[in-house]
């Protein structure tokens, strides 16, 4: 039988518990001031305009729980983006494959960047990303271009892509669809729920996140890991990239880097319960965290809330978010000394 008391305490010692609580609240608070907002259409709305931050705050993640904080994603997902529609532009191609081949290959390519000089001159993962995020947009506007790309000019399979569902359903409100943009998503998150969780290079990412020093010694290639994790970063910004055109129908390189996504992808991960020093946090807890930013984000106004207190939101989480993380582990190491002397005695 069940322990209902025990699975009770269990649940009210998840991080996750209170997120699914705060989410449920403040859903109940938008529905009681809107009725549109619990339509099949506004619901499918907010999935598919919240998988490219959700993919991008998958590759934050991995990052963070490698010990690392990668801040250059923004500029790789826009460099990959639209370095892949002027060339498609520039040789008259059409294809989505293309597409996506080119912005991943970007992606890779910059993230590949990142953990060389984070490797090879044992630079702070922060510092390196920090300027070469400047770097790769300084050289996308100067290399590649300024001027924008409007929905006329964008190529046919990219509009169609964006218009692609996983499936289709009637209801009231008319035909509606879940977007192939969250099928991408669920599957960026169970591909790395598996990786991390069921392969020995994910208890490698976890490992050199807790501790780099005694990953190391145990036998991990903390070099080699630390390759595939900004790599794997640069891989999901190039998806994000696509995604993000395919859904605004609009390109130009002062996108992603312009519009605060650095920061709302900061936060949901944080606000997921994933430590700011690494080597702990969940995928479920940063999915919920992604859900919350993209439930506050689209819906404050509805209740009369003017858009400049989304960005204070977003910064009242990162603070307390690494607040509570010091807490905890302060709370963690008391313990884990009274349990020394405990134990000694």
């Amino acid at each position: 039988m069940i322990d209902v008391n025990k699975t009770g305490r269990k649940l009210l010692q998840r991080h996750e518990t209170y997120l699914v609580l705060l989410i449920l609240v403040f859903s109940a608070i938008i529905a009681n001031a809107s009725d549109a907002f619990l339509t099949s259409g506004n619901l499918l709305s907010v999935l598919r305009g919240g998988s490219g931050i959700g993919i991008l705050a998958v590759a934050f993640f991995v990052a963070l729980i490698g010990g690392g904080i990668d801040i250059s994603f923004p500029a790789i997902a826009i460099s990959g983006q639209y370095i892949a529609i002027r060339t498609m532009l520039a040789l008259q191609l059409d294809s989505i494959g293309i597409a996506f081949l080119i912005s991943i290959t970007v992606g890779i390519v910059f993230g590949l960047i990142n953990a060389f000089f984070i490797t090879r001159f044992r630079i702070q993962a922060m510092i390196v990303t920090l300027a070469t995020s400047s770097l790769f947009h300084g050289a996308l506007l100067e290399f590649v271009g300024t001027d924008s790309v409007n929905v006329g000019r964008l190529p046919t399979s990219i509009t169609d892509f964006g218009r692609m569902t996983v499936f289709q359903f009637q209801t009231a409100e008319g035909p509606q669809g879940l977007s192939i943009f969250v099928g991408i998503l669920a599957v960026v998150v169970l591909a790395t729920w598996f990786l991390l969780q069921h392969t020995m290079l994910g208890r490698g990412i976890y490992a050199i996140g807790g501790d780099a020093e005694g990953a190391k010694r145990a036998g991990f290639n903390v070099t080699r890991i630390q390759y595939f994790i900004f790599g794997y970063v640069g891989f999901l910004s190039g998806i994000m990239g696509i995604i993000h055109v395919a859904l605004i129908r609009y390109a130009h390189p002062a996108n992603i880097v312009g519009d605060n996504t650095l920061l709302r992808v900061i936060a949901a991960v944080i606000l997921g319960g994933t430590s700011i020093t690494g080597g702990r946090g969940t995928l479920t807890g940063t999915m919920l965290g992604v859900l919350l930013i993209v439930l506050v984000d689209r819906h404050l106004i509805m209740l009369g809330v003017p858009p400049a207190w989304t960005n204070f939101f977003v910064g009242v989480v990162i603070v307390v978010g690494v607040v509570a993380t010091h807490l905890r582990m302060k709370f963690e190491k008391h313990r884990r000394g009274e349990l020394t002397v405990e134990r000694a005695h």
